[in-house]
């Protein structure tokens, strides 16, 4: 009589990923039509800063084509550190829970730091530069993110891929986003100098001490 062991099939349930990138290039694809001119302008950021001058007024934080691309951003910059995460070996790249908890947590990050802004914003009386400085912040972060969504799918599809690449894209993101803040600071350097004391509070109290207190807690949770 033989006798037959049976063994679990283990495989790695990915169709969730998939869909998500289906529906990130779903949504570029319809933001791109129905925004056409917009979306044109958005597309040549990178070598012209026509689309900050031309759509700088506070209402486009609102507005359709910022909604769709900053659900585009969340998507990616979730997956981005999911997989970094991954490839340094914290976790699991079909992890669709921890992907939940990533992204639960960056729009609460997200829209926690927005909210803390506008009362600070409304007490001393600076709505107008934070309103333009965040606007020049959520487009070019918005751009990075698309620029991620190829290099999160290289990530996901591609098995052997090395630490350096994640570090070195890392790098360039930090980078970009400093460049991004000099690039504010130039553009609005006449209004930041008439109220320099609620700058500089503002640059310690949202644009520092939240990413210096995130980095502590990572490295003390990994250590």
């Amino acid at each position: 009589m033989n006798e037959y062991v049976l063994h679990p099939r283990l495989t790695d349930n990915s169709d969730w990923v998939t869909l998500l990138f289906l529906i990130c290039f779903a949504t570029i694809a319809i933001t791109k039509s129905v925004f056409e001119n917009r979306f044109s302008d958005f597309a040549n950021l990178l070598f012209s800063d026509k689309y900050i001058k031309i759509h700088r007024e506070s209402s486009n934080l609102k507005n359709g084509f910022t909604i769709a691309l900053f659900f585009v951003q969340i998507i990616s910059f979730t997956f981005f550190i999911q997989l970094s995460l991954y490839i340094f070996g914290f976790g699991d790249k079909n992890d669709w829970m921890q992907y939940i908890q990533i992204a639960n947590f960056l729009l609460f990050f997200i829209l926690s730091k927005v909210l803390v802004e506008k009362i600070i914003a409304t007490s001393f009386h600076i709505e107008e530069f934070v309103e333009q400085f965040n606007h020049q912040k959520v487009t070019y972060r918005t751009y990075i993110g698309l620029i991620l969504l190829p290099i999160n799918m290289l990530f996901f599809y591609y098995e052997n891929t090395s630490t350096v690449l994640p570090t070195v894209i890392i790098g360039i993101v930090i980078a970009a986003n400093l460049a991004t803040y000099v690039v504010s600071i130039k553009n609005y350097q006449n209004l930041i100098f008439s109220k320099l004391f609620y700058f500089i509070l503002y640059l310690c109290a949202l644009e520092i001490a939240p990413y210096y207190f995130i980095y502590y807690w990572f490295t003390k949770g990994v250590a």
